[in-house]
């Protein structure tokens, strides 16, 4: 039985870790060709490999997306490996430091804006001729931060109303062209910036993120995974300039819902994809907590 996505050629970036390491393996899956990409910093190989071990097709693309040269050779791999690109996923991103705004690093300000929103915007740019020739799809990982704004980490949920509204305006012009856009939009996810021993969340940070979702736990990569695999099929195909809100209920939840949630809704799925660096997302790269 063929999958969802069989045959189409897919970008997906920061895709050797957490979300995106779950989104390249579940595109494999389903059949569509995947250009692994991420820092040379990344285990993105690993990734490859792995997608390989279980009959998929993928190759891996090094280097730093958010800089024009490497967003082309990145691009041109696809087209020279896989054909042609139908589906672009716009996943790679940051989330450096937890501290109120007046102390916020300007430094990490700037980062942010580089790995979150450069990214995505180069990366849509240069790929777009190909998505108008395949009417394909790009779909950036935006958050329920967008939406809501994100205390102690505002620059960040900044970036990501930007990717929100981004999406819509791309969606909104390329229609024409039969390019849809998209945004799927995690609540808190099982990786490496959720956790206080990998990310810069304290104890307590970790605690109300947690309680602040319907379901009272974070959802795994997986799950996340598997919403922009619908998101990027055919069957998807009436959908887009949608913000798709994948987040435990957390954009509607008041109080502190998840500390009422019972033990078996707090149970994460059981996995079915080879993932190794779900945690590994942070792996080399700027935390700060400045909320002391």
């Amino acid at each position: 039985m063929a999958g969802r996505l069989e045959g189409k050629a897919a970008i997906v970036t920061g895709a050797a870790t957490g979300i995106g390491e779950a989104i390249a393996h579940k595109f494999a899956r389903e059949g569509a060709k995947v250009v692994v990409a991420g820092l040379p910093t990344d285990p993105v190989d690993d990734v490859v490999q792995a997608i390989k071990r279980h009959g998929g097709m993928a190759e891996a693309f090094l280097g730093d997306l958010a800089d024009e040269i490497d967003a082309q050779a990145c691009i041109a791999l696809a087209l020279d490996a896989f054909g042609g690109l139908d589906i672009l996923i716009n996943n790679a991103g940051v989330f450096p430091e937890i501290a109120e705004c007046q102390d916020h690093s300007i430094e990490l300000f700037d980062y942010i804006v580089r790995n979150n929103i450069r990214s995505a915007f180069v990366m849509t740019r240069f790929a777009l001729p190909h998505l108008q020739r395949s009417r394909g799809v790009v779909i950036s990982t935006g958050s329920e931060a967008g939406e809501m704004g994100e205390p102690t980490a505002a620059p960040y949920g900044g970036s990501k109303g930007f990717i929100h509204a981004f999406m819509r305006g791309v969606a909104y012009e390329q229609g024409k062209y039969g390019v849809r856009a998209l945004c799927v939009c995690p609540g808190p996810v099982d990786t490496a910036w959720t956790h206080k021993e990998t990310g810069p969340m304290n104890a307590q940070m970790e605690k109300q993120t947690l309680a602040g979702t319907i379901l009272g736990r974070r959802g795994t990569p997986e799950e996340i995974a598997n919403v922009f695999a619908f998101a990027a099929s055919d069957e998807a195909s009436v959908m887009t300039g949608a913000l798709i809100f994948a987040d435990g209920g957390t954009t509607i939840a008041k109080g502190g819902p998840g500390e009422m949630a019972q033990s078996f809704v707090k149970e994460q799925p059981t996995p079915t994809l080879d993932l190794k660096h779900s945690h590994d997302g942070l792996k080399g790269k700027p935390i700060e907590n400045r909320m002391h």
